[in-house]
């Protein structure tokens, strides 16, 4: 019987913990520890010691929820492992090739794509599958054996197999993944047709190579989880803000890429129905970089998003990350300009202000200086923050600023929002949405120091701070779904729909994703399945999904996604190109404690009182408005409210902030 459920999201400076206990009354207990890059187990097993969780563990009693950046900062240094490309003859150059696209449209040169796979690892066989599916050329097995000799010689870890038109008919992956895996039984080996089965040779094949070249470090590093946690109930949060077993997640290891961030959208569509509220505009600012999201009812999945020059076609959810956090780094360019991030100070050795050997000028840093971060106590992670070091640093950028130090601080924090809104203006404002009809949830350590001035600048009068907003991601991973992703290209005219094809793919994707869940001891009656369809005007190359429920409404929902997105739409026929389906359970389901209940059951008070003025948010009155500017201190995080702003905490610990200044009493 599980008594427990432990969310844990390893970042890039902090691991964050979230315990929420069911016996004998509901509890939640926050903790944070630094990270531990180099072995990030490490971080996951000192939290787990501290909270003294062991026990429960043991017993089995515990289930643990688990996000993980190791996916990610493997794709964004290219670290993954070594990798063969396996692709039809004449197809070598395919990952290299790509779409041709310029990254910058007016740019006369730029820099050249990064290798994925070096030409030697992209190996070809005869064999083709045509485009109905039917296979007009066989690969025999002497072909097969020398391909075999050829990935041997090659001394990878891992196979990517990409035929063309391989969604329609994987059976010739199939006859090569059997005799790799027979031979080389050391090798991991991915399939376009099993990872997308999808139109898009190119998409497909990045996605299947990132498949494979993730998996050997995915499955090192949950076996040392393993091993450390006795083979707890573990699961991982996938980039769909749904959760997979650990045994599985080797296989699926390009499904895992935005795996922390899409804990923190699951638990603000698990916090809106507590306030009631289902339209956010979020903002995740942790150490190294800074996610922003849209909330328009339901979380929003794409299959269209990149991950630094590469396109990343799996089910998401639909997200933007910038270089912009609160241990980016501030410096001078060539030309004199001052500039934030994309490079981060990280864990090790961080901003100058935590005292542990940094010497580079970070957002922290400049907020530290302002005076609106407490340096008179200990934080997470037993960090005691310098104040005169980062002074002192501040100092010398400024001089060759020809500024004092406060206004050096206050540029960083400037040019620091200026991305951030920049960002917020790609998933809102380009898409067809108003700012002004959202809530701005910020959440993440540095979120709060940032949200006023985000708010102000995009015209935007209300936002929040959640509680434990520290560790929002991690508690949003006790909250979310245990379930699938699956598509299918289909390429049939809207118009003329054959219906009962279209019900036998379908079906087809579901009674798969149940099997799969099966595996995991879920049950039929447990699942749920949604149905959505990609769509596009016949000629176009780019789709948008809109959930499936017959043919009209499909056209309805989707000219008014259209007309919403780009301002227009044609006359043309319309094509459904993908089908999708989720199978999934429905999200754990409790009751955040309220503050006069169980405060010291999940809060954890930082000491004596602040002789800096600054507020503990343990010390706030209940729905007591409080004018700015002021900084409110809550473990993990720090709120700035700036002047013109009024904040005021609700019953289950929230920081509502909006615009307009209580009258001072008389």
């Amino acid at each position: 019987m599980v008594k427990m459920i432990i969310g844990i999201d390893a970042g890039g400076t902090f691991t964050d913990f979230v315990v929420v206990g069911f016996e004998p009354t509901l509890t939640v207990r926050i903790h944070k520890v630094l990270s531990t890059p180099e072995a990030p187990e490490k971080a996951i097993f000192q939290g787990i010691k501290d909270l003294e969780l062991e026990p429960f563990i043991v017993e089995g009693s515990a289930r643990i929820v688990h996000g993980s950046t190791v996916a990610t900062n493997a794709v964004l240094e290219g670290k993954g492992a070594a990798t063969a490309f396996v692709t039809n003859h004449g197809f070598r150059d395919l990952l290299q090739l790509g779409r041709q696209d310029r990254p910058k449209l007016y740019a006369l040169e730029f820099e050249p794509q990064r290798i994925k796979v070096p030409r030697e690892r992209c190996l070809e066989l005869p064999g083709r599958v045509a485009s109905d599916g039917t296979i007009i050329q066989s690969i025999s097995s002497s072909e097969i054996d020398e391909l075999v000799l050829k990935v041997a010689e090659q001394n990878v870890e891992a196979v990517a197999i990409n035929f063309l038109f391989s969604f329609l008919n994987g059976d010739q992956e199939k006859q090569v993944e059997y005799e790799l895996k027979q031979r080389l039984p050391f090798l991991k080996v991915s399939c376009s047709h099993q990872v997308l089965p999808e139109s898009g040779e190119y998409e497909r094949g990045i996605a299947t190579w990132l498949n494979a070249s993730l998996a050997p470090l995915i499955d090192s590093y949950l076996k040392a989880l393993d091993v450390g946690l006795r083979d707890a109930d573990l699961q991982v949060m996938q980039s769909s803000a749904e959760t997979i077993g650990a045994a599985q997640a080797g296989d699926n290891a390009v499904k895992l890429l935005l795996s922390g961030p899409a804990g923190g959208l699951t638990g603000l569509k698990f916090l809106g129905k507590k306030i009631s509220h289902e339209f956010f505009i979020s903002f995740d600012m942790g150490g190294t970089s800074t996610d922003v999201a849209l909330i328009d009812g339901e979380l929003a999945i794409t299959n269209e998003s990149k991950i630094a020059d590469l396109p990343i076609r799996v089910p998401m959810v639909d997200m933007h990350t910038i270089g912009a956090g609160g241990g980016s780094v501030a410096y001078v360019d060539e030309g004199g300009m001052l500039q934030v991030g994309p490079r981060s100070a990280g864990a090790l050795p961080g901003p100058i202000c935590y005292d542990r050997g940094g010497t580079e000028i970070t957002v922290t840093d400049a907020h530290l200086v302002l005076n609106r971060l407490p340096d008179s106590e200990t934080l997470p992670g037993g960090l005691k923050l310098n104040r005169s070091r980062a002074e002192a640093a501040m100092e010398r950028l400024g001089r060759s600023l020809g500024l004092c130090v406060k206004e050096t601080a206050t540029g960083i924090i400037a040019v620091a929002n200026d991305q951030l809104a920049a960002a917020i203006r790609l998933i809102s404002v380009n898409k067809g949405h108003n700012p002004e009809n959202f809530l701005l949830a910020s959440f993440g350590g540095a979120g709060g120091l940032h949200v006023c001035a985000l708010a102000g600048l995009m015209n935007m009068s209300r936002a929040i701070v959640p509680v434990f907003s520290g560790v929002f991601s991690a508690l949003g991973m006790t909250t979310a779904k245990r379930g699938r992703q699956f598509s299918k290209t289909v390429n049939m005219e809207l118009h003329s729909l054959d219906l009962e094809r279209l019900l036998r793919e379908f079906l087809e994707l579901e009674s798969i994703g149940r099997a799969e869940l099966s595996k995991e001891g879920l049950t039929e009656k447990s699942l749920r399945v949604a149905r959505s369809v990609d769509l596009c005007f016949s000629g176009q190359s780019y789709t948008l999904p809109v959930a499936w429920k017959d043919r009209f409404q499909a056209q309805v929902d989707f000219e008014s996604l259209h007309m919403r997105r780009y301002g227009y739409c044609h006359k043309a026929p319309i094509d459904v190109v993908n089908i999708r389906v989720s199978v999934a359970t429905d999200e754990t389901k409790f009751d955040l404690p309220e503050r006069h209940e169980t405060e010291s059951e999940y809060t954890e008070k930082l000491g004596s009182h602040d002789s800096t003025g600054h507020l503990r948010v343990d010390d706030m009155e209940l729905n007591k408005s409080i004018n700015g500017p002021q900084v409110l201190v809550a473990y993990g995080t720090t709120i700035f409210v700036e002047d013109g702003w009024v904040a005021y905490l609700d019953k289950i610990g929230n920081i509502h902030l909006k615009t307009g200044r209580i009258p001072e009493a008389l």
